[in-house]
């Protein structure tokens, strides 16, 4: 069976990354294998959606409620190709992401995501980016993006929209509950942006308490209210 993927980016205010990301998407794959690339806009304030519109590329701006997980399932539901691939706008897969992808799913590993190293040499960061290789669930996240089958994201349901964080987390503990979970070894750069913005230690303590939080049994309202406290 011929495999494809389309790529699917939820973005809200990332007139600065876009541009770049679509470009190196494009450089970095052979493109055979990329039905499309949905870019689902949350309602940006800034020209994101315009820079799209303007590339002159073969993307569909897609328009959704804001929420990652709302502009995930939107994208999904659109999407044509037997494997979604679901991006953060200020991440940037490996060269030739699409094959390592479709490798993993002709050998029966029907979800999973890359290694993580951040653009940035704080010793934490990199230490954090050097566990991501490993297997454990604590080591897992959005940003190391995500590739599943079409028919296994439906079966799970898509992403859970009670949640407007977290989102990614839930739909890997599901896949993890499977054991249908792979970590290609291969690395995405992305940005520390908010590592930078706030610090590494009160960010990265900030994350640590929404995980316990979540643990404990938090709702996803609780982890919203959080997080709009603390992070936002």
């Amino acid at each position: 069976m011929k495999h494809n993927i389309s790529i699917i980016i939820p973005v809200l205010n990332e007139a600065e990354n876009i541009e770049n990301l679509l470009n190196h998407l494009i450089d970095n794959a052979s493109l055979n294998t990329i039905t499309e690339i949905i870019v689902v806009d949350g309602g940006s304030t800034d020209n994101t959606p315009i820079i799209v519109d303007n590339l002159g590329l073969n993307i569909t701006l897609l328009h959704s409620k804001k929420g990652r997980a709302k502009q995930m399932n939107t994208g999904a539901k659109k999407a044509k190709s037997d494997i979604l691939y679901f991006l953060h706008a200020d991440s940037f897969p490996p060269n030739r992401y699409d094959q390592l992808i479709i490798n993993e799913v002709t050998q029966n590993n029907p979800a999973g995501c890359f290694r993580l190293q951040f653009d940035n040499t704080h010793w934490w960061l990199r230490l954090a980016s050097w566990l991501t290789q490993f297997s454990w669930r604590a080591c897992r996240g959005g940003d190391q993006s995500q590739f599943i089958t079409k028919a296994l994201f439906n079966d799970i349901g898509g992403f859970d929209e009670s949640y407007v964080i977290y989102e990614d987390n839930i739909l890997i503990n599901e896949l993890y509950k499977r054991k249908q979970f792979v970590v290609i070894n291969k690395k995405i750069k992305t940005s520390a942006r908010l590592y930078e913005r706030h610090g590494v230690w009160k960010l990265q303590y900030h994350f640590w308490a929404i995980y316990v939080k979540k643990w404990f049994g938090a709702s996803a309202d609780d982890l919203y209210k959080y997080y709009l406290k603390h992070i936002a």
